[in-house]
C-alpha cells in the first residue's frame, strides 16, 4: 500500500472517528415528580422537554438519551436519585426539578460533581442568589421575578391598599414578600396579611372575612395546584370579586387547571412569564405543536421543559459535548421563544424574561382563556449574595 493510500485511509478513519464522536449521545438525567401531588407538573414539563428536543434537535450533530427518574417532590428521594444519575448513570447534564426543596437538597451534589443542571421549574430565590452555582442554570422563573413587577403595576392602576394572602411555605412567603416590598416601595400600603397552612387549608372563609373587613381595595394572592382551585372558587362564592378584585401570581390561574376553576376564575388578574395567548410566531408554533402532542394547551410548566430542551440543544450546537463545555455554554443561553426574548443573566445564571399581566375571560365555547393586558419589561433579579464564576 502506497504512502498516499495509507494517508488517505488514515484520514478516512480519523474523519469517521470525529463524526462518530460528534454523533454520540448526550445523556440527560430528567429529574421530575412523576408520582404524588406534583405528578401533573412533571408530566407537563417532560412533554414540553421532549417536544423541544424533537423541534430543535435535528441538525445538532447529537442524539439525546433520557434517563428518567421520579423525585416524588421529596428532597431525600430527589437527592438519592441525583446521586444515581451523577455517579451510576454518569449523565452529561440534568434537567427538571419542580420542588424548591428538592433543588435545595441536590444543590451541593450537582455543584460538587460539576454536572450542569437546567432548572425547569423550582423558583426559590436563593438558588440564583446566595446558593447560586455556575453549574445550575434556571430556565423557568424566580419567585420574586414573577411578583415584584406587580407592586408598581397595581399602584399605577390606582390601587394603593392591598390585603395579601398566600400558602405558608417558602414559595408563598417569597412570592408574597416580593410583591409586598415592591408595592410599598411604589407608595402602596399592605393593610393586612395572612399565610394559610400549606396543603391543610380547606376552608378559606375566615381569611376572606378578614380581607373583606380590612379596608383594602384589592387582594393579592399566591396559591398553586389544588389550593389555587379551591381558593379561586371560594373567593367567587363569597361574592367578593366585584367589591374587592383579586390579583396575584399567575400560578393562581394556571392554564393547567383554569378549566377546573371554571367561571369562578373570570375577571381575576394575575402576572406570569408565560400564557398560551402570547402573541408571537414562536408561541403560535409551540402552542400548535404542543396541542398535537398532548391534546391540550400548554401551561407555563410545558414551556419550561420546551425552553430547557432548546437551551440544551443550542449548547450542543455551539460545540459542547461534555459536562464542562455544556455548563459553560448554558451560561450563555439567549434566544427568542414562546415567552419572547429570553437570556441568562451571567451574574446569577437566572433567566431574564418579560412578565405578562393577564385577565381570565370567557373564550369560545365557554372555556376560560387569558387576555394579555400588559407586557412588563424584562428585569434581571438582584444578585442577592450570588458570587457567580464562569465555567471555562
Amino acid at each position: 500500500m502506497s504512502n498516499f493510500v495509507k494517508a488517505a485511509v488514515a484520514a478516512v478513519i480519523a474523519s469517521s472517528a470525529v463524526a462518530q464522536a460528534q454523533a454520540e449521545d448526550i445523556k440527560v438525567g430528567l429529574l421530575l415528580p412523576f408520582s404524588g401531588v406534583y405528578a401533573a407538573l412533571g408530566e407537563e414539563i417532560e412533554t414540553g422537554f421532549r417536544l423541544g428536543l424533537d423541534t430543535f434537535g435535528e441538525g445538532s450533530g447529537a442524539s439525546f438519551e433520557i434517563v428518567r427518574e421520579d423525585s416524588e417532590a421529596s428532597p431525600p428521594v430527589g437527592l438519592a436519585k441525583t446521586r444515581k444519575l451523577v455517579m451510576q448513570d454518569k449523565v452529561d447534564v440534568m434537567a427538571g426539578v419542580v420542588s424548591s426543596g428538592v433543588l435545595g437538597a441536590i444543590r451541593d451534589v450537582v455543584d460538587g460533581a460539576k454536572v450542569p443542571l437546567i432548572v425547569a421549574n423550582a423558583g426559590n430565590d436563593e438558588a440564583t442568589g446566595e446558593a447560586c452555582s455556575p453549574w445550575i442554570t434556571r430556565m423557568s422563573f424566580s419567585n420574586q421575578q414573577v411578583n415584584r413587577p406587580m407592586g408598581k403595576y397595581l399602584v399605577d392602576q390606582g390601587i394603593t391598599k392591598v390585603f395579601t394572602i398566600g400558602a405558608d411555605y417558602a414559595a408563598g412567603q417569597q412570592m408574597i414578600g416580593a410583591f409586598a416590598e415592591a408595592f410599598k416601595a411604589a407608595g402602596g400600603e399592605i393593610v393586612g396579611q395572612e399565610f394559610t397552612p400549606f396543603q391543610k387549608t380547606q376552608d378559606f372563609g375566615p381569611f376572606l372575612a378578614k380581607a373583606k373587613s380590612s379596608g383594602a381595595q384589592a387582594v393579592y394572592a399566591f396559591y398553586a395546584g389544588g389550593e389555587a382551585i379551591s381558593f379561586v372558587k371560594q373567593y367567587d362564592s363569597f361574592g367578593m370579586k366585584d367589591a374587592l378584585p383579586l390579583y396575584g401570581a399567575g400560578f393562581l390561574t394556571s392554564q393547567l387547571y383554569v378549566d377546573a376553576q371554571g367561571r369562578a376564575a373570570e375577571g381575576v388578574v394575575t402576572a406570569l412569564h408565560y400564557v398560551p395567548t402570547i402573541d408571537n410566531e414562536a408561541n403560535r408554533q409551540f402552542v400548535e405543536a404542543f396541542k398535537v402532542k398532548a391534546g391540550h394547551l400548554p401551561s407555563e410548566y410545558a414551556v419550561h421543559g420546551y425552553d430547557a430542551a432548546r437551551a440544551l440543544v443550542e449548547a450542543v450546537k455551539s460545540g459542547a459535548t461534555d459536562r464542562e463545555t455544556l455548563g459553560a455554554a448554558l451560561q450563555k443561553t439567549s434566544f427568542d421563544g414562546p415567552r419572547g426574548a429570553t437570556a441568562i443573566d451571567p451574574a446569577t445564571n437566572n433567566i431574564v424574561q418579560p412578565i405578562y399581566v393577564y385577565q381570565i375571560v370567557a373564550g369560545e365555547g365557554g372555556a376560560q382563556t387569558q387576555k394579555v393586558l400588559s407586557q412588563l419589561p424584562a428585569e434581571a433579579d438582584p444578585v442577592n449574595g450570588c458570587e457567580m464564576a464562569l465555567i471555562n
